[in-house]
């Protein structure tokens, strides 16, 4: 059944490399408790202790948020073909934006998404895997290309001022420093 590690292992990470979707969760000391789900081939193993994913636009910026004043994330993924498994990675991260020095070398790790706006970046403290036995199979029919669609129609202007209005906030009114001066408004 389940087990507790201290790293990813090789199995774990081919596990990882495998799966088309994963979930974040994230929480500030106070406040909304944020879960969402990711795809488009935005994670990256970096080591048995560390993985990164590449966070694009969207209607809002709860992770960012969440990080900035307490940095625990956990990620989730589940095996919805082949053999049952649920891997979670607890630890702690930051976010990288486009204004910070570490963004180019990161960004780099993924291919490019139209509508880009930050990396995270995992340090994993604790991997637990569970049966997954209660999880329903699911087939993957391919990814969604609405969201790149609409960013590809954006400016960089635009898309400034969509991250000014949507993303600069959480819905709790915490800052995400996904612009210089949201943390001075």
């Amino acid at each position: 059944m389940g087990k507790q590690l201290d790293a990813i292992t090789p199995v774990l990470k081919a596990f990882i490399e495998q799966q088309k979707i994963f979930f974040v969760g994230t929480a500030g000391e106070t406040g909304t408790v944020n879960v969402s789900p990711k795809g488009m081939d935005s994670l990256r193993v970096l080591g048995p202790k560390q993985v990164a994913w590449l966070n694009v636009t969207g209607s809002g910026n709860e992770s960012a948020a969440h990080i900035l004043e307490y940095p625990r994330m956990t990620l989730m993924f589940c095996a919805f073909e082949g053999p049952p498994m649920i891997l979670r990675l607890y630890g702690q991260a930051r976010v990288v934006h486009g204004h910070d020095r570490e963004w180019n070398e990161l960004y780099a790790l993924f291919g490019p998404l139209p509508g880009a706006r930050q990396v995270f970046v995992l340090d994993v403290q604790l991997v637990q895997t569970s049966c997954g036995m209660a999880v329903p199979h699911y087939a993957y029919q391919g990814e969604r290309q609405e969201l790149n669609h609409w960013a590809l129609r954006k400016s960089p202007e635009e898309l400034h001022d969509y991250w000014q209005q949507k993303n600069s906030f959480s819905i709790d009114g915490k800052p995400t420093a996904i612009l210089r001066d949201d943390l001075t408004v």
